[in-house]
């Protein structure tokens, strides 16, 4: 190819949408364009996602993919405001919406979704994420799957790929000192899906169970430290960097893979995150196990930590740690076909008003009088079995929505 011949020539399709697509040069540059709902994906955001990504892994001319989501003051056309916000999650007033309906609509985003997940860690080509801001529920699931391959493209479950053993060519997440990272869907009576249970139980010792847990928010040094980012840059130098990216143009991948080796790898340092007080607590057998030991300890740390579980759903609490658990030797296609029974379990085992989900959005998004009504009420109350009927397929092998995964 003839690098003198080509040129940076911008094609940008759909700037008036939830999502706005543009190739620039050698790079295909996604924009999640829905700031006053910090960026939270819709059902229609994540087909266009899931479309454009296909395209682009189809495409020759396209040898590196970004994202990237905009601020709440930001608006296409305006680079220097854009940062400062990635992606809050899924639409989860549109959830609570769809599940009161009995909207099938609800069944065919969290299908779709985790499809989107799963094709975002398989992904051929670079793939870098700016993950300023808000990075929470679902807009982990857009980025958390990339430096978890393994040699050879192939998913072995337990483990993590180094970087330099990553077949599918550089995947880079991106943090800044405006990072704020969870997956707080106990909150919500919820669990931390899009692939939550493959990435946070590769988090150093026992931090996925306090992550998942907790819905505990982290910092770009944190998530540097757990294995959820790459690379710390300064949020000023984004539009800059973002800019670049869509000026080059690139002969082959191995091109590509030297740019973000010498643009962004170069300088990365990861800083060590003890987690001995973690591992102390929630490398513990039982909910009430960990509960009981924090409540236990003199340690201002635990009691705040206890505080905080004991405002979460007690069931899912006992759902999230199993999840997580089992997760641990899946591989993503088999956690995500286990999230999808999950999440279907969570909405139609008690449907309606009776799901706990259903509820935990009530009082968070809808009424906002921070009061959930829990059932059970008390961690102490959820008996041994509970939890199993979360884990439960309604489909066969063979009729799974993501049997094709």
């Amino acid at each position: 190819m003839n690098k003198e011949a080509m040129t940076t020539e911008v094609k940008t399709i759909d700037v008036a949408g939830d999502v706005v697509v543009e190739r620039r040069g050698s790079a295909g540059l996604i924009t999640l364009n829905r700031p006053k709902a910090l960026n939270a994906l819709s059902l229609q955001m994540v087909r266009d996602l899931l479309s454009t990504l296909r395209a682009w892994r189809d495409d020759p001319e396209v040898l590196v993919v970004a994202i990237r989501g905009t601020n709440k003051m930001g608006r296409p056309g305006t680079p220097e405001s854009l940062f400062g916000g990635f992606c809050a999650g899924g639409d989860i007033r549109f959830f609570h919406q769809a599940a009161l309906a009995g909207d099938t609509a609800l069944d065919e985003f969290f299908t779709e979704e985790y499809t989107l997940n799963h094709l975002i860690h398989t992904y051929p080509k670079p793939y870098i994420a700016f993950m300023d801001g808000v990075v929470m529920g679902g807009g982990m699931g857009l980025c958390q799957g990339l430096a978890l391959a393994a040699p050879g493209g192939k998913d072995e479950g337990a483990g993590r790929a180094s970087p330099s053993a990553r077949a599918q060519g550089a995947r880079v997440r991106i943090v800044t000192e405006r990072t704020k990272m969870a997956m707080p869907e106990t909150n919500i009576g919820l669990f931390p899906d899009v692939g939550g249970g493959y990435f946070l139980s590769r988090c150093p010792g026992h931090v996925g169970e306090y992550l998942a847990l907790t819905g505990e928010v982290i910092g770009a040094d944190e998530a540097l430290g757990y294995g959820l980012a790459d690379v710390k840059l300064e949020a000023a130098a984004l539009p800059s960097l973002w800019a670049n990216l869509g000026e080059q143009v690139f002969a082959c991948a191995a091109e590509v893979d030297q740019w973000i080796a010498t643009e962004l790898i170069a300088d990365g340092t990861h800083p060590a995150c003890a987690t001995g007080k973690i591992d102390a607590y929630f490398s513990l057998l039982r909910v009430k196990h960990i509960v009981d030991a924090l409540e236990a300890s003199p340690d201002p740390w635990a009691l705040k930590t206890a505080v905080t579980l004991r405002k979460r759903s007690p069931l899912m609490l006992h759902v999230v740690l199993e999840q997580i658990r089992k997760a641990r030797t899946m591989t993503l296609a088999d956690d995500l076909r286990m999230e999808r029974d999950m999440v279907y379990q969570c909405f139609h085992l008690r449907p309606g008003t009776e799901s706990e989900t259903v509820e935990g959005i009530r009082a968070l998004a809808v009424d906002k009088d921070y009061k959930p009504q829990w059932r059970p009420a008390r961690i102490e109350d959820v008996k041994p079995g509970m939890a199993d009927a979360f884990f439960v397929s309604p489909w066969s092998a063979e009729t799974h929505p993501l049997r094709d995964l």
